[in-house]
């Protein structure tokens, strides 16, 4: 029997162990005897954001009102320049007042959404593998979670339908991810749009993660699901200032689409913030009706980089599918090497070629066959790196 006052609490209790925790260890252990990693493990951009940002940041921080409590669905300056940004790039128009509200990050949007919609016992549709908080998201809100397996958008998509008449309760809602982290697919809108109908007939509602909506490397921008007539009866979309404009760090995101929905959101973020810092989102503003052209060197740069990711690690025995978006790889496990799974073959990479990679497990079981890198080294890393495993696979 245990002690009292150490058994894990309930929401503890419907997590597993992180997946990322043993490669975590290694990491930190050779960072602090000063050896040097090469890391594609997480996705944090190494990219700085533009300088008018940066300086708008200071001219309104040094504004002594600036100080005070923002708003917790955010600035309606802010609101309003995000409308602007969807009337241009996906010439959908936005009500800043019932449609659009400002997330501390696309991640905390989604998860305080699940938050906001689930009730104990619900089932919700997420694609395995995909990012962890669109499955622990509704985990930690109580939900009982229909994991479906994505091995391409059509096939998740045909199979989701059949979740929606087999699972029992019928599920309440359905994530989507693109494009995808990890797996970089991408969609188009014939796509979405069967996806709403499939909302529709089964009364579900759509949740539409867009956070690498400008990542993109074959000249056709992604779309959003916006974009399709109805769908805002049933769908809402979360996108990020993370990557696009390299702030990560600042926790800026958004959601979009159906007052409902974001109603919802606004009522459970009141309780629980105040918004984000309020000169992060006047310089957000500067961001989205600035220049671009920091948007469009940081997807040159990524693509680069992802050029001498496969050219380099293919000729040390490597071969990695060239994703066509996002700022992820997503790579099968060798062959010779599938039988240890991604956290035992992540680590064995590391310690024999101090190259560090993210698990596929910790994107769902069914992404255990794959690890993911994250183009956050520049083209000389990466070009170490690929020395670096040249004996290690043999080459």
């Amino acid at each position: 029997m245990s002690q009292p006052g150490t058994d894990p609490f309930y929401r503890e209790r419907r997590l597993p162990p992180y997946v990322f925790a043993e490669v975590n260890r290694m990491k930190a252990a050779w960072r602090k005897d000063g050896r040097d990693i090469i890391d594609f493990g997480m996705g944090n951009p190494d990219l700085a954001p533009a300088p008018h940002i940066i300086e708008k940041l200071k001219e309104v921080a040094a504004d002594p009102r600036a100080h005070r409590y923002s708003a917790s669905q955010g600035v309606p300056a802010l609101r309003r320049a995000f409308t602007r940004y969807y009337d241009r790039r996906f010439d959908v128009g936005l009500n800043p007042e019932t449609e659009v509200c400002v997330t501390l990050g696309s991640k905390e949007g989604l998860a305080n959404l699940a938050q906001a919609i689930t009730a104990p016992g619900d089932v919700i549709i997420v694609p395995d593998p995909s990012y962890p908080i669109h499955m622990f998201g509704f985990i930690i809100a109580g939900a009982a979670v229909r994991a479906v397996s994505f091995a391409s958008p059509e096939q998740f998509l045909a199979d989701a339908v059949t979740a929606c008449k087999r699972s029992v309760p019928a599920p309440s809602a359905m994530v989507l991810n693109f494009p995808s982290n990890p797996t970089a697919q991408v969609v188009d809108l014939d796509f979405y749009r069967e996806a709403v109908k499939v909302a529709k007939a089964n009364d579900i509602v759509l949740i539409s993660d867009l956070a690498y909506s400008e990542i993109y490397f074959d000249g056709n921008p992604p779309p959003s699901i916006l974009q399709v007539e109805g769908a805002r009866d049933v769908a809402v979309e979360f996108t990020s200032m993370s990557k696009t404009y390299s702030m990560p760090g600042w926790r800026i995101g958004f959601a979009a689409g159906s007052a409902r929905l974001i109603a919802a959101l606004k009522r459970v973020k009141s309780y629980l913030d105040y918004g984000a810092f309020t000169p992060v989102q006047i310089a957000a503003v500067a961001a989205l009706d600035g220049p671009q052209d920091h948007v469009a060197i940081a997807r040159e740069t990524y693509k680069k980089r992802r050029d001498v990711l496969v050219e380099s690690f293919g000729r040390a025995g490597f071969d990695i599918p060239s994703p066509p978006a996002t700022m992820f790889a997503w790579a099968p496990i060798p062959e010779r090497f599938a039988h240890m799974g991604s956290v035992e073959f992540a680590k064995d990479l590391m310690e024999k070629t101090g190259v560090a990679v993210a698990p596929g497990l910790g994107f769902g079981e069914r992404g255990d066959t794959h690890i993911r890198l994250a183009l956050v080294e520049n083209e000389q890393r990466i070009r170490q790196a690929a020395r670096n495993l040249k004996g290690y696979f043999g080459n």
